[in-house]
């Protein structure tokens, strides 16, 4: 629990803000976005689709928007973003296929942070984190091999096309859901063939988190935190976990709560951990919300109209 000292303390290393370091943060913070928007529109763009960056950053912001405004609202911010795609002349199957690649492109960026940050933690009390780091990557890589297993051997692909007719003969919607499911694969597959033109969208995703990251460090140095390295990276990472779940609106109070704790658990005093963690949040979450609702409205309004 919170105790009253750590929040006046917090609150006054808050009003004592380097002016400076605050907007570096927010700098970074908007070119996170950017770089994101940057891994849709290269999506779009290998489709056909022919779009320009602000086009992206605008759905990007609103679907963002969309997501904070409630308990699992990635699904509702997945809906808004497919149906205004499909407005602007993207097919349903490559629509479905930018939104389920930015998605694993963006997990992929975060397991390239995540195993970062179990090469750069040493041995320590720490164990909790760095096992839930383990799992997760472990989850990610079986997913990985997984489906590069399905996309080259012809032999699993009729085994599981076997074992879904099997399993879905009585049911029509199933059987529906399995023929979309395998277009929108095969349209994610044929995107662009071979490895090295994927290298750009990768790295995209990866500077996403990075410089989030980064915005988080510049956030504890405008509050004259000193940064704890590598303790830090593991904060952070082990917060994003959790935050993808979307278990309240915006994540508020989750990010909060797990990130100023395991600050505090990386030798940061409560008092610093909860400043960083609050004031990150303002950069991040609350200072972008406004922007990601104008263009939720004017990407809506404009789509109603074309």
């Amino acid at each position: 629990m919170v105790r009253r000292s750590e929040v006046a303390g917090a609150v006054r290393l808050v009003a004592d803000v380097d002016p400076l370091m605050l907007a570096a943060s927010a700098v970074c913070e908007g070119a996170s976005l950017l770089f994101f928007a940057g891994v849709w529109q290269w999506l779009v763009n290998a489709g056909g689709g022919g779009w320009a960056l602000r086009r992206a950053a605008a759905l990007t912001l609103g679907a963002n928007a969309v997501a904070g405004a409630l308990p699992g609202g990635a699904v509702l911010a997945t809906a808004w973003a497919y149906r205004q795609l499909c407005r602007r002349a993207i097919g349903p199957e490559l629509a479905a296929a930018v939104l389920a690649v930015a998605g694993a492109l963006s997990a992929l960026g975060l397991g390239t942070l995540m195993t970062v940050a179990l090469v750069v933690s040493g041995p320590s009390a720490r164990t909790v984190g760095v096992w839930t780091m383990s799992v997760v990557l472990a989850a990610l890589a079986a997913a990985g091999a997984g489906a590069v297993l399905v996309r080259r051997s012809k032999t699993v692909r009729r085994y599981l096309h076997k074992l879904w007719a099997k399993a879905s003969r009585h049911s029509t919607w199933a059987r529906d859901l399995g023929a979309a499911a395998g277009r929108v694969a095969e349209q994610a597959w044929h995107l662009k063939p071979g490895l090295r033109p994927w290298i750009s969208p990768a790295v995209q995703a990866l500077l996403n988190w990075v410089l989030d990251l980064a915005c988080l460090v510049l956030c504890m140095r405008a509050l004259h935190i000193a940064v704890p390295w590598p303790g830090v990276l593991g904060a952070y990472v082990l917060t994003q976990i959790p935050a993808t779940l979307r278990l309240t609106p915006g994540n508020i109070g989750v990010v909060e709560a797990g990130l100023a704790a395991l600050l505090s658990a990386y030798g940061v005093p409560p008092s610093q951990a909860l400043a960083a963690a609050l004031l990150y949040r303002v950069v991040s979450y609350w200072a972008v919300q406004p922007i990601g609702w104008c263009c939720y409205a004017v990407m809506s309004l404009h789509g109603r109209h074309r």
